[in-house]
């Protein structure tokens, strides 16, 4: 990980090219909305809440198959395609609950999984979730030693 601490950032020229992209001329009418709803397919909808209940997640699982209202939808021709989010992203004790929604919903967006805990327990967190119907686990580094530039122990 010793690379990670040698990466130099050339910010003008980052801030040149932000503002030469800016400056391009945006994607208008249907095309613009072509490629938002393209965009919503790439989002995994996402509830990491201490507070996070079945109703919760159940009202999240709807969402990620109805992520865009049907009237829209219908306007631009496009209710019949099966618009949804790419997955549901959920704490380890919760991808049942998910899973559950999602089958009884009649829809198979993956769920995906992520916790921060220690290393043996997210080892055993990653287990039961995949046991509990998880395609996907997502990782999720420590933020405080990655902010304070303690790479070894972030992803451990």
């Amino acid at each position: 990980l010793s690379w990670i601490s040698k990466i130099q950032v050339n910010q003008p020229a980052v801030l040149r090219r932000a503002e030469q992209i800016q400056a391009r001329r945006p994607v208008k009418k249907e095309w613009q909305a072509a490629w938002l709803l393209k965009a919503v397919t790439f989002i995994d909808l996402t509830t990491l809440s201490g507070d996070d209940t079945s109703s919760n997640i159940q009202r999240l699982c709807y969402k990620a198959k109805y992520p865009i209202r049907e009237d829209l939808l219908k306007a631009l021709n496009m209710h019949d395609k099966g618009i949804t989010t790419a997955a549901i992203c959920v704490y380890p004790a919760c991808v049942c609950d998910a899973v559950k929604a999602l089958k009884a919903a009649g829809c198979d967006i993956p769920v995906a999984s992520a916790g921060q805990t220690h290393l043996k327990t997210r080892l055993e967190e990653i287990r039961l979730a995949v046991e509990d119907g998880a395609s996907e686990i997502d990782v999720v580094i420590n933020r405080t030693l990655v902010l304070t530039g303690q790479w070894e122990g972030s992803t451990a």
